[in-house]
């Protein structure tokens, strides 16, 4: 597996696994669970634009802000699906949506195997967690924005990624 030492959490360098993805590459899909503990794939949103945000956990400070900020944004986003991933468990997901009142995000976790981190190059390996970033894929799954965040504790730039989602619109 692809190892590469790009980014860092709270000024600590950390190896991302996975290959490392380029914006035009097609979206490999990958499995996360959903709150339900049903399944997830692309498939379930094809033919829509796709903003998919990940978090280190939902329950640190950014990740909170981040989540919650892609969920405000939502409502002034027609037809557009907003994925959050992170390692948290479905359980944890399900707590945070309901004391934070996220209901526009679907909440989805990779913890099981981890397929989404992999796949897209954003497994934290000493950590076991997702490396902030945002993904906007287009409804054929290509990739039309990214950013990779180069220190976790650091918020992404959600204006650049809004800004890719309306052109694609």
């Amino acid at each position: 597996m692809e190892k590469r030492q790009e980014t860092a959490m709270g000024g600590k360098p950390v190896t991302l696994l996975g290959k490392k993805l380029n914006v035009g590459d097609k979206a490999p899909d990958f499995v996360a669970l959903k709150q339900d503990l049903t399944p997830f794939t692309l498939k379930e949103v094809s033919e829509k634009i796709k903003i998919v945000s990940a978090v280190p956990s939902v329950d640190t400070g950014v990740c909170e802000l981040q989540t919650k900020r892609f969920n405000e944004e939502a409502s002034k986003l027609k037809d557009i699906a907003i994925l959050s991933i992170s390692m948290d468990l479905p359980f944890a997901l399900g707590r945070f949506c309901a004391v934070q009142g996220i209901d526009k995000v679907m909440m989805l976790s990779d913890h099981k195997d981890a397929s989404f981190g992999e796949a897209y190059g954003v497994l934290i390996e000493e950590l076991r967690l997702l490396n902030r970033s945002i993904f906007v894929l287009d409804e054929n799954n290509i990739i039309r924005y990214m950013e990779i965040v180069a220190e976790n504790t650091n918020h992404p730039d959600y204006e650049s990624a809004l800004k890719a989602v309306k052109n694609l619109a």
